[in-house]
């Protein structure tokens, strides 16, 4: 007589579809996408700030070294290029980096804030020490090479600032790199000041970008452990 199956004290082998039965790879990679998720609303797009920046500097200082090359001094419309390039990658900065950090709360909240804002400040002095420098009679030459440094050694400062803040590498890099250019600008003198500025300047910006994204590509992507196994549980 042959016995019929009961249902014993032990545990269902848990289903397909049943969260209990994730195993730990998979639960580690959704915690992992959950944090992505989480850190990309709260915290800047350093692929928007590069570019940003790295437009600004190439198009500008390209204009300017471009009407400067034959006569030494930049044509007044490639100035206003120049500045408006500035104004435009500044606000952008600031508008992306106070949006950015709205939704969280307490300290993280008051740092985006105040980080955001700063670049206003210290491009607002900028403006503010170059009038006073030309009132002083200081010349063209000078206030030019003054010009490029002090926007280099702000930027330059300010994303050594966000990589700290940010915990960002990248940030602190193209900051360091930016004082390297600042100093190289400064040494080649006039107009080539101009093209290192666009080259060296923009150039790592934009360079960053691709960086920026390649990294990021590689986050998302499963390892070839994930890919594997999801594989075999496909199959």
């Amino acid at each position: 007589m042959t016995s019929e199956p009961t249902s014993g004290s032990g545990a269902d082998p848990a289903q397909p579809g049943d969260p209990a039965g994730l195993d730990p790879a998979e639960t580690l990679r959704m915690i992992q996408q959950q944090q992505e998720a989480a850190r990309d609303a709260t915290e800047p797009d350093g692929r928007l700030l590069f570019g940003a920046w790295g437009l600004a500097w190439l198009i500008g200082y390209l204009a300017m070294w471009i009407t400067a090359r034959d006569t030494g001094s930049p044509e007044v419309w490639a100035g206003w290029v120049l500045a408006g390039c500035i104004v435009g990658a500044v606000a952008f900065t600031v508008v992306h980096s106070v949006t950015k950090t709205a939704g969280l709360r307490g300290a993280s909240a008051r740092v985006g804030a105040m980080y955001g804002w700063t670049w206003f400040l210290a491009f607002t002095a900028y403006a503010v020490m170059l009038g006073a420098m030309g009132d002083a009679g200081a010349s063209t030459e000078v206030q030019a090479i003054a010009a490029n440094g002090f926007a280099c050694l702000i930027v330059g400062l300010m994303y050594i600032a966000g990589g700290l803040l940010f915990e960002e590498v990248r940030m602190f890099a193209i900051g360091a790199w930016m004082l390297v250019t600042a100093v190289l600008a400064a040494l080649v003198g006039m107009p080539n000041t101009y093209l290192v500025m666009a080259v060296a300047g923009g150039g790592g910006f934009l360079a960053m970008v691709a960086v920026e994204q390649v990294i990021r590509t590689r986050r998302r992507s499963p390892g070839p452990a994930q890919r594997t196994e999801g594989g075999g549980r496909g199959a």
